[in-house]
């Protein structure tokens, strides 16, 4: 189909991005051909600089640069609040609403047994080890409101209740079945305010 074996390298590897179908892999890839190299260069260095220069931070599995993430570092920032979330991008999501002044902390994942995803592949180890040696007053579980996101909630607040003296979950401002990265500033706000005790 394609005269340019690089061509379809680049189509087949913009499939492999969550969202990107055939089609979309296909006008990414023809839009990248005609512009000129000077403006196609800067996304190849963004990608190769993210893959060389950004990690995990070594306490809430944020992406940064640093060993510890800015929002981890603020001294301003609710210490007794901690709130937990399956993915950085939830952690965006909440920091738009401008609700939430306490800390995170981001499983990488929310069970799925079908998925193979258990407790082991998520930062849960490492969550009840950051409890049991902080001042945390309160842990926030913002997992999703899908099957998934509530197997979660349900299996952490059981292993997080011996550790703090509260554990709340987010109300139900967000639609089942949504993801978090995808609400509004607006139900997120209304979401964290509402939050109940598990």
């Amino acid at each position: 189909m394609y005269t340019s074996k690089l061509l379809r390298n680049l189509i087949e590897e913009f499939t492999k991005l969550p969202g990107i179908g055939t089609k979309t892999a296909q006008r990414l890839a023809f839009y990248l051909l005609k512009i000129p190299k000077e403006e196609a260069l800067p996304l190849a260095k963004a990608i190769e600089s993210l893959k060389e220069r950004v990690r995990f931070c070594s306490v809430c599995f944020n992406a940064t640069e640093d060993e510890t993430c800015s929002i981890c570092k603020d001294s301003k920032r609710d210490r007794k609040i901690l709130c937990v979330v399956e993915k950085i991008s939830d952690l965006v999501a909440l920091e738009k609403s401008g609700e939430f002044k306490g800390h995170y902390h981001i499983l990488q994942g929310a069970l799925s047994p079908l998925d193979g995803i258990g407790p082991e592949q998520l930062r849960v180890k490492e969550l009840l080890n950051r409890l049991r040696n902080s001042e945390v007053d309160e842990v926030i579980i913002a997992t999703a409101p899908n099957a998934e996101g509530e197997a979660t909630a349900l299996y952490l607040a059981k292993l997080i209740k011996p550790l703090v003296r509260k554990v709340t979950r987010i109300a139900r401002g967000l639609p089942v079945g949504s993801e978090l990265e995808y609400a509004d500033e607006v139900t997120l706000s209304r979401a964290l305010e509402g939050r109940r005790e598990m």
